[in-house]
């Protein structure tokens, strides 16, 4: 299974070091494939330095790919997690 979606980062720092270890420490509890896309960057979703290669900042649309048998549950959680700031006050 094969599902997207497109999410906006909404937090005040963007997916930075912390962000992306909790967006990271989520991916890899799904038996799913994880990719996020803005832009021309690509990353996977279980790869902190990758994601933080995005540069995602606040305001930013990121692509969410999930391919897999826990596509459904990963692509709701990490749309979730971006919904919620990535649990972050601000």
């Amino acid at each position: 299974m094969r599902l997207e979606n497109t999410f906006l980062i909404k937090n005040k720092l963007g997916l930075h070091a912390r962000a992306a270890t909790v967006l990271a420490q989520l991916a890899v509890q799904f038996d799913a494939s994880i990719t996020l896309f803005q832009d021309e960057k690509e990353a996977a979703g279980d790869s902190v330095l990758a994601l933080m290669l995005l540069e995602s900042s606040q305001g930013k649309e990121v692509k969410v790919v999930c391919e897999g048998p826990d596509a459904e549950h990963a692509l709701h959680a990490v749309g979730q997690l971006i919904a919620q700031r990535f649990n972050e006050q601000e």
